[in-house]
């Protein structure tokens, strides 16, 4: 691991903050860590974090409007770690700007896995345009977003322009999951109706082609209530 990486924590519990330094220290990443949500956002502005974890229960400052507030200047990859469970602050918090959302309690593998998405997606932002069009591959699925062709096991699938453009958006974004109203709005525009059918039914249709049991997905993931995750690359 790259031990220039550096990431801030914000977090006001005392045992989680000291399970997540170890965690990360061992993993050779750089880790400053603050009690709440004016430290943090210092951290953040003197020291250009790579990653930012929030919790979103600080003692002076709802964790939602700490991403609105960094996301007014910076792009920094942020993954919000809470003990809030309800649906509508995980999709809360994805659509104000968070990358992703650990609920708590949450293992160490869990943790690092959901980082590296982060970073990855954030080192591929910045490398030239070309190479973030390579081709998506994970278990014999392939997109080729340039030619617009989609593989399974070699053999083409025809999927329909909005179908591709749903699938498209999703594994470009693949580990992370993508909102409800996200979708809709990158695959419909921004003045479709926020009605979540025509999104589960064109759902309904992918699955049929790309999942051998569509009960049971290997690609396409469903984050009841909040969206949808594509399976991580590899």
């Amino acid at each position: 691991m790259n031990t220039k990486t550096y990431i801030v924590l914000i977090e006001d519990e005392k045992s989680i903050c000291n399970f997540i330094s170890t965690t990360l220290t061992s993993q050779g990443y750089k880790i400053s860590t603050a009690p709440n949500a004016k430290t943090g956002i210092s951290l953040i502005t003197s020291g250009c974090p790579d990653l930012i974890l929030l919790d979103l229960g600080l003692p002076d400052m709802d964790g939602i409007d700490i991403i609105r507030e960094v996301r007014t200047w910076a792009s920094i990859p942020i993954i919000v770690i809470s003990a809030r469970t309800q649906e509508q602050e995980k999709v809360l918090a994805l659509d104000t700007g968070a990358d992703d959302y650990i609920t708590k309690p949450f293992g160490p593998s869990e943790l690092m896995a959901r980082i590296r998405t982060a970073l990855r997606h954030s080192y591929s932002l910045h490398t030239d345009s070309l190479l973030t069009q390579r081709p998506y591959r994970a278990k014999g699925l392939e997109i080729d977003f340039e030619k617009r062709l989609v593989t399974l096991d070699k053999v083409p699938v025809h999927l329909t322009q909005i179908e591709f453009k749903i699938v498209s958006l999703l594994a470009q974004n693949s580990g992370k999951v993508i909102t409800y109203d996200s979708i809709i709005s990158n695959v419909w525009g921004p003045y479709a109706d926020d009605n979540n059918r025509i999104l589960r039914v064109n759902m309904a249709n992918i699955r049929r082609k790309l999942e051998k049991n569509p009960a049971e997905p290997h690609y396409i993931f469903t984050e009841i209530g909040i969206g949808y995750r594509m399976a991580e690359e590899g």
